[in-house]
């Protein structure tokens, strides 16, 4: 099987989201340039994620429509496929979203946040359904921020459904105390670090996470071969682009197929 680059854009929160879709736009030519077949946004990046009380604007179907437009846009131009962590209405209510776009330009789907933290239920309402994409040689899925860390049924849907790959969007501000991670993963740290090599481990597929850069954020955007190991991690708090070369063939998907299915069917939907 082939070898896919991806790119993750570690990125800073942006400062408006104006700024948002211009910083999206120039990363997804920079990951382009590196060769780059998919590059994935932190959760929310466009517009910037809000349920924390960042200062984002209300958000406006409209110019949410324009901004996922442009991005579309400069992704066809580039030739590489975007998992942008957005929102989008569906129905006059809110959702935390990713759009899916294809390097042609075209959009190609959403995946809703099924599972909200509990600090987002006020904002935003649940999508439902897990979504798998295609482009080229690569069958990914994505869950966002919360459903990954406590709901590795998530994961597992995705992976069943034909996923060599999940992509993880998430946002994880600065500590009130700004201490900076040294490794990834390591002992001190939170959990959630650990949890990505759980989440690739238990599933025998690539896993892929990616996080704002922020000085004190307790997690970093990194990737984790099927096997639980660390491919690569971002110095935590350096801005810039994750690139990293998957070798499809080691996201056998073993030990995700062998779940024995209760009456209820596949979890994670």
């Amino acid at each position: 099987m082939p070898t896919v680059r991806i790119a993750l854009a570690n990125l800073a929160f942006p400062a408006s989201p104006e700024a948002a879709v211009a910083a999206a736009r120039a990363a997804i030519s920079e990951a382009a340039d590196a060769g780059a077949h998919l590059v994935c946004f932190p959760e929310c990046f466009v517009p910037g994620y809000r349920a924390l009380g960042a200062p984002v604007p209300p958000a406006d179907p409209v110019w949410l429509d324009h901004a996922h437009r442009s991005i579309a846009g400069a992704a066809g131009d580039a030739g590489i496929a975007v998992a942008l962590g957005t929102e989008r209405f569906v129905d006059g209510a809110l959702r935390i979203t990713v759009l899916v776009i294809g390097p042609d330009g075209s959009l190609l789907g959403w995946q809703d946040k099924v599972q909200l933290d509990p600090s987002e239920d006020h904002l935003y309402e649940a999508g439902a359904g897990r979504e798998v994409f295609t482009v080229g040689d690569l069958t990914f899925g994505v869950v966002i921020c919360h459903e990954g860390w406590r709901y590795p049924e998530t994961v597992r849907a995705a992976v069943r459904a034909g996923a060599q790959l999940v992509l993880h969007p998430h946002f994880s501000p600065a500590e009130p105390d700004g201490s900076q991670p040294g490794g990834y993963a390591e002992p001190a740290n939170s959990f959630h670090e650990a949890a990505v090599l759980c989440r690739a481990a238990e599933n025998t597929a690539w896993f892929a996470t990616v996080n704002c850069a922020a000085d004190g954020a307790p997690t970093t955007s990194a990737i984790a071969r099927p096997d639980g190991t660390l491919l690569a991690f971002q110095p935590h708090g350096e801005q810039g682009l994750l690139v990293c070369d998957l070798d499809l063939a080691q996201a056998t998907r073993a030990l995700a197929l062998r779940l024995r299915e209760s009456s209820q069917g596949d979890p994670g939907k």
